[in-house]
């Protein structure tokens, strides 16, 4: 999961949670033409998403952060079907139910957001419980 971090009308920051996908350089996440975050990247398209591995009892703790200006693209029902993948699994497992009222791969209204990001951060802690001789990985 990443989190995705955009701004309001009123300059008030907004973050929400996404599934996403990481192809040649770009992040893609599914979005909705009438979606609370594809609007306001509509107005204003700078975000920053932030994903996180954490693994308390394996001391694993693993930040990348990415920051540019994402654009809202048709949705592109292949690119969706790998996302999809990603967080269910292979395609004859998926929940019909799930897909034919959440996701609705081919509905006109899908979008996916894009972000070629500007720049990236990342940032290995995984030393918080054995300190840094076995920060993983190593």
């Amino acid at each position: 999961m990443a989190n995705l971090a955009t701004v309001a009308a009123d300059g008030a920051p907004c973050n929400a949670p996404v599934w996403f996908l990481w192809e040649e350089g770009v992040l893609w996440m599914p979005g909705n033409e009438t979606g609370s975050s594809v609007g306001r990247l509509k107005a204003e398209p700078r975000c920053a998403v932030e994903v996180v591995d954490f693994d308390a009892g394996a001391g694993i703790l693993l930040h990348c952060g990415l920051r540019g200006r994402a654009s809202v693209e048709a949705n592109d029902p292949a690119l969706f079907r790998r996302l999809l993948s990603k967080y269910l699994g292979p395609q004859d497992g998926w929940n019909p139910w799930f897909i034919q009222n959440i996701a609705r791969i081919e509905s006109p209204t899908g979008r996916m957001i894009r972000l070629k990001p500007d720049s990236v951060f990342t940032n290995n802690v995984s030393f918080f419980r054995s300190g840094p001789d076995l920060a993983w990985p190593g």
